[in-house]
């Protein structure tokens, strides 16, 4: 999974899975600021990490990559 909708590495893991449930994909590809993949992040890995005791609603995608 190396495609797929590309997000800014800043979004929040909420607004992400929100992102991921309304264009029924299962990862997105992160950007940096200069449009450069800084990795990637699946709808399961997310789950998990909402699941925790260590996630807040703040927590950032590249908090978690």
């Amino acid at each position: 999974p190396g495609s797929g909708p590309r997000v800014s590495d800043d979004m929040t893991v909420e607004v992400a899975l929100s992102l991921m449930a309304g264009a029924r994909v299962d990862h997105l590809v992160l950007c940096d600021g200069d449009e450069q993949r800084t990795g990637l992040v699946t709808l399961a890995g997310l789950a998990v990490l909402r699941d925790s005791a260590a996630y807040t609603d703040r927590l950032r995608l590249r908090d978690v990559v």
